[in-house]
């Protein structure tokens, strides 16, 4: 059928709010406070760090950000999304530009247009500054007992009778107001979304199918909490907003693209890597190489090469992956919709090719192979930062640890925050009897992941190494002198502890009404047994911790 291609809609684009709210959290502080809780987040075991995956996200949200003119505000952020294992419907925002997605989520969201929806609600927080402004509305109604807010949310389970006794105390008003900003704010971040979604040329129509995903998925417990005690609008008022928008625009219909499907399934693989999670993925997978979709059936082959690599078994995770590209390669039949060009997800399939491989250590012919494919790569996509660190990764296994130390080197020279380079050529060092240099990388390692005092001791290491050249000791002394400065003004950041100490309980999130992680209350969740965030560990100690920048994600 043929299809007519459609300009992106115009749609008006509601005002980029900023000055007042710069008093209380600047932008630049914004990104630095987001960049630390960050370092928080990285540490934990529910964050996928999976090259792949972060690829995909990372591509995939900055295309809807550069859809959106003034997108990255006056401090010019670099948006960074990624994805959490967490089995609930949910995705949020943290300062600075910090987009987080849940691994449930990422499963739910039937295609891109879906997926889209969440991404663009989510900027729509940042570009709104609703953190910022948050904290303003905090500053307001800072003489709020926290003892009232946990009262309120022990009343709001026990019926709409018990929760009106307690509003109707002296701190019912502020403790409204509190909840009314976080109401306006998601309206205001779904029609952000909204328009982002159509001027980056994305069904629209995908935001009402996600809310209705939602709406199935909270009903329960919806049922328990009055409309006005909720953090969210309903999401029946949300769902009937965006279709009266949608109304006033012409249909545009979007193929997904292949990468969407794989990175799904290996989202499904990671969710759940119990040997009860893997016979479920196994079993989805061995169904869905039996639609007639043939991306449906490339995401289920490609899905048990996946698990079984995981599983051990590399010649089977082989064969599968030779199947799943059988498959995307195979003839196009010249009828209907699917004439469409297809995508071919190559940077996914060399990725996981050279994961195969690397994942067979004592089979030096097969190290080999897996150089060789890695330079071929990386030569071919250079910009994808996972196979660069494959290519280190195969360096160093093969054993050609003086070509590897040479392109780790470059690598962290020209990306100076990634980790992993650090990271690989800081084993490098190890394997090559290098002391001074292995702890030198450590030590930017750690410095970058937010462990000061760990990269002074490698520092320290590193000086007293029989191996220091002068050159290393001049190196180790700026390096000191410049990390001994940051731990210093981190100590004496008065800024962020009068921002800390104002404990703003608002979070922007992408749920829908009923949503008691999201709620003001939910710092106190553990209390009732209540919480099922991946976080709660790294959340309990910041409560522990005051000056914690980690409480400005809630």
């Amino acid at each position: 059928m043929a299809q007519t291609a459609l300009a992106p809609a115009k749609i008006p684009n509601l005002p980029s709010l900023g000055g007042t709210e710069n008093q209380d959290l600047s932008p630049l502080m914004e990104r630095k406070l987001g960049e630390e809780i960050m370092r928080d987040i990285r540490r934990d075991r529910d964050y996928l760090d999976d090259g792949p995956i972060l690829e995909y996200m990372n591509n995939f949200g900055n295309t809807l950000v550069d859809a959106r003119p003034g997108a990255r505000g006056e401090a010019k952020y670099d948006y960074f999304f990624f994805v959490v294992r967490d089995p609930q419907l949910n995705a949020f925002a943290l300062p600075g530009g910090f987009i987080a997605v849940h691994s449930a989520l990422l499963l739910a969201a039937q295609n891109e247009s879906e997926l889209a929806s969440v991404l663009g609600h989510e900027i729509g927080h940042v570009v709104q500054r609703h953190i910022a402004r948050s904290i303003g509305q905090q500053k307001q109604d800072a003489l709020i007992p926290l003892a009232a807010m946990i009262l309120a949310a022990l009343a709001s389970r026990q019926g709409g009778d018990a929760a009106m006794g307690v509003f109707l105390g002296g701190q019912g008003i502020a403790i409204q107001r509190q909840l009314n900003f976080g109401r306006d704010a998601e309206r205001e971040a779904d029609r952000i979304g909204f328009q982002i979604m159509g001027e980056a040329g994305f069904d629209t129509s995908g935001m009402v199918a996600f809310f209705q995903q939602m709406q199935n998925a909270t009903k329960a417990y919806s049922d328990l909490v009055p409309s006005w005690l909720l953090t969210h609008p309903l999401t029946s008022e949300r769902i009937a907003d965006i279709q009266a928008r949608i109304r006033e625009q012409p249909y545009k219909q979007r193929v997904d693209s292949l990468d969407f499907y794989l990175v799904r399934s290996r989202a499904r693989v990671l969710q759940d890597q119990s040997a009860s999670g893997y016979n479920e993925a196994r079993m989805f997978f061995q169904s869905q190489i039996l639609q007639e979709s043939w991306q449906q059936k490339a995401a289920g082959q490609y899905g048990l090469a996946f698990l079984s690599m995981k599983q051990g078994d590399t010649a089977a995770a082989q064969s599968w992956l030779d199947q799943a590209y059988a498959t995307v390669n195979a003839p196009v039949p010249k009828i209907g919709l699917s004439s469409a060009p297809r995508g071919r997800a190559e940077t996914i399939f060399a990725a996981t090719s050279i994961e195969i491989k690397l994942a067979q250590p004592d089979n030096k012919e097969v190290l080999a192979k897996a150089v060789k494919e890695a330079e071929a790569a990386h030569l071919k996509f250079p910009l994808s930062r996972g196979i660069a660190h494959q290519y280190g990764e195969a360096m160093l296994a093969a054993g050609q640890l003086e070509e590897a130390a040479v392109y780790l080197r470059d690598q962290a020279q020209l990306y100076r925050e990634d980790i992993e380079a650090y990271d690989l050529l800081a084993q490098v060092y190890a394997k090559q009897g290098k002391l001074a240099l292995q702890h030198i990388a450590l030590a930017e390692s750690y410095a970058l992941q937010g462990g000061v005092l760990s990269a002074l001791d490698q520092l320290n290491f590193a000086r007293k190494a029989p191996d220091a050249s002068f050159y290393d000791q001049s190196l180790i002394d700026a390096r000191e002198r410049e990390w001994q400065a940051r731990r210093r003004e981190e100590m004496g950041d008065k800024g962020k502890k009068d921002m800390a100490e104002t404990r703003p309980a608002f979070k922007a999130e992408f749920k829908s009404g009923p949503d008691k992680d999201a709620s003001p209350f939910d710092r106190y969740n553990n209390m009732f047994n209540q919480s099922t965030n991946p976080f709660d560990r790294l959340r309990k100690q910041n409560d522990n911790d005051i000056t914690s920048p980690g409480l400005m994600a809630r």
